[in-house]
């Protein structure tokens, strides 16, 4: 039987590197969960960018709702702290001044 996964981007614009890492952590906790963090993708280095330019989560398509509802528990525990999350299609698709 194959299993199909599940992959998404999200980021909290300025969060530290070292909360990134935790949360990453966090996550692993959850079975199934895998986390990878990229890398910023400025143009130009920025003191106020964190060095983490998005958080990949990915995970079985038919995770058990109670490991998803702790994937999303742990989510917003972090943005009550820190602000919303930010998953990459919002981003890429937020409309620009011309």
């Amino acid at each position: 039987m194959t299993v199909t996964y599940k992959e998404y981007d999200i980021q909290c614009p300025g969060l530290p590197l070292a909360i990134y890492r935790e949360i990453a952590a966090h996550l692993l906790q959850v079975e199934g969960v895998e986390t990878e963090l990229l890398p910023q993708e400025a143009e130009h280095f920025d003191y106020s960018l964190s060095q983490i330019g998005w958080l990949r989560l990915r995970h079985p398509q038919d995770l058990p709702t109670a490991d998803q509802g702790r994937i999303d528990q742990i989510l917003s525990f972090y943005a009550q702290r820190y602000g919303d999350w930010i998953a990459r299609s919002d981003a890429e698709s937020t409309p620009s001044s011309t």
